[in-house]
């Protein structure tokens, strides 16, 4: 009754076993050099090393990698995955952040997967937490724990796409809570469907951080823009 549908054009599949149309398999793009040595952004000297954001503030985490550019193709697909109850382009999205963050992940090592949390009453809206759904898949292939629960967003925040860096940041401020106690992770990898300025993936490697974890990594399925 309800076929899986490619998730960049959104037309039936035609191979239902598949999870993406042959067409767009080819046209995609993963984020290519020079990356940002710090959050992954794409930057136009490699000379850099760093976006013009990550020069000019530090982060909570280590390093990471979003694997698409966060353009106006992969917003619409990213909608529709999360708001759009097509939980089904999670299964491509988990597949892409193994295939294209394979090199990370075999340098970062991380003991555990971590998902930003959604608040309660948008899971409720969407049916599930769209970050946690990938997670899971990232965490069964590594063959590492899924550390459901360990981060809480415990009060509703305005869309966070609507709103400047700063006001970000003031937005997420003590909208996160991790579970008290020692971790025992040292090296964490924190799962986001979209890395743009940084706000809430620092507001939950703080949370981390907190708790004992002393090297924190992350993977995004696409990434905003650098300088």
């Amino acid at each position: 009754m309800y076929p899986r549908c490619c998730p960049i054009c959104h037309r039936v599949l035609q191979d239902q076993n598949g999870l993406i149309c042959p067409d767009c398999l080819k046209s995609l793009r993963p984020v290519e050099e020079p990356r940002c040595k710090k959050c992954g952004k794409s930057i136009e000297y490699e000379e850099e090393e760093l976006c013009w954001d990550c020069q000019n503030r530090s982060h909570e985490f280590d390093e990471g990698r979003g694997i698409f550019p966060y353009d106006k193709v992969m917003r619409r697909s990213i909608l529709k995955y999360k708001d759009g109850g097509r939980r089904e382009y999670g299964d491509f999205y988990g597949k892409a952040l193994l295939y294209y963050g394979r090199k990370e992940l075999a340098r970062w090592h991380p003991q555990a997967v971590l998902a930003v949390p959604i608040h309660p009453k948008k899971k409720r809206m969407r049916g599930f937490d769209q970050a946690e759904y990938l997670a899971e898949i990232v965490a069964e292939e590594l063959k590492i724990p899924c550390l459901q629960g360990y981060v809480k967003k415990t009060k509703p925040t305005a869309a966070q796409k609507n709103l400047g860096a700063s006001q970000r940041r003031k937005n997420l401020r003590d909208s996160f809570v991790g579970l008290p106690g020692d971790w025992k992770v040292s090296s964490l990898l924190i799962i986001e469907d979209v890395y743009t300025t940084g706000s809430t993936m620092d507001a939950v490697s703080l949370q981390a951080r907190l708790h004992g974890v002393e090297k924190i990594y992350f993977l995004t399925v696409c990434v905003g823009k650098g300088n």
